[in-house]
């Protein structure tokens, strides 16, 4: 894979962080699941020698595979961490409060203490650049859960922290709580958004990140390999062990944006999923797309969607398809 990082795409702010980060997020909901240990340190070397330093994780992770605890992601990275000496090149963001089981879920003050203390010592590392809330929590109050966050800041266990799939009601009240008692804010936001999923993130969501200055770094950009036109039949289902997840997108719009993905691809000579992480990449709202690969082509798709730039033409031709 060509490493060259003579047109390493610039750094972005992540929110008002002070973290920069690169304008695509690679993520680690693979590591330990359909990606093994070593394929995971080839993956990392080569993300952050193409001059990427962005890589996203959760406790969770892979959870849902039979035999798994939870925790397999960060062990790996956090593996290869020590082993490669790259941590200073890099922006760890990770996540608590899914559930792992016996009871060990939510924001709970206790709770998160603990949690993060075991994704520390699993990474391997002594900060979490970016910690996030995995889930809201209506059971606990948002003044509890972000004045834990200001004592893990203020331990030096984390850097900054962000929310994921909050609503946008439950987004401005974190913003509130934050201001209103001089707590650390959420500096970013993970929601579900990519080509043929907008209306969640446009609708509210958009409107409260961009008003306040909130780094946003979409889950699911490419949706579930969807948008990489791999799958364009039922029949194409079984390509991978992902692919029951995409079979919701297999309608006329879905099959219409792909179409879009096709024709804007072939004109800029670039691959449908190059093109698809570049539309949201060009969008002003968002920081950095999160995408996972399980293989160095695949990561060299994502490096190159990075350096991708969409003219207008292009730009319009997507968003009409998936309006």
């Amino acid at each position: 894979m060509n490493t060259s990082t003579a047109t390493t795409p610039a750094l972005r702010p992540l929110g008002r962080s002070g973290l920069s980060v690169s304008p695509l997020c690679l993520g680690g909901n693979v590591f330990g699941w359909t990606v093994d240990e070593r394929t995971a340190f080839n993956l990392l070397d080569a993300w952050v020698d193409a001059g990427m330093n962005f890589i996203d994780t959760a406790d969770v992770y892979s959870r849902w595979v039979p035999g798994h605890a939870g925790g397999e992601s960060e062990t790996i990275i956090g593996k290869w961490l020590k082993a490669s000496g790259k941590r200073q090149r890099v922006v760890l963001a990770t996540k608590v409060g899914k559930d792992m089981g016996d009871g060990k879920v939510g924001l709970a003050p206790g709770y998160v203490r603990r949690a993060v203390d075991a994704s520390l010592k699993r990474l391997q590392t002594d900060v979490i650049d970016l910690y996030q809330s995995h889930d809201d929590d209506p059971k606990i109050t948002l003044a509890d859960t972000l004045g834990t966050y200001a004592e893990l800041i203020r331990a030096g266990k984390v850097r900054a922290i962000g929310a994921s799939n909050f609503s946008a009601a439950r987004l401005s009240e974190a913003i509130d709580t934050s201001t209103k008692h001089g707590l650390p804010r959420y500096e970013s936001l993970q929601p579900l958004y990519n080509l043929v999923e907008r209306p969640a993130f446009e609708a509210e969501l958009e409107t409260v990140c961009v008003r306040n200055g909130i780094g946003v770094i979409p889950f699911y950009a490419l949706a579930s390999g969807f948008l990489s036109g791999k799958y364009r039949s039922e029949a194409d289902l079984g390509k991978s062990a992902r692919g029951q997840g995409v079979k919701k997108y297999l309608n006329p719009r879905g099959l219409r944006v792909l179409d879009a993905l096709d024709a804007v691809a072939q004109r800029v000579n670039a691959t449908p999923a190059q093109v698809a992480l570049a539309w949201q990449i060009a969008r002003p709202s968002i920081t950095a797309p999160i995408a996972s690969a399980t293989s160095l082509a695949q990561l060299s798709d994502l490096v190159a969607a990075a350096r991708l730039a969409l003219d207008a033409d292009a730009l319009r031709t997507l968003d009409s398809a998936s309006a």
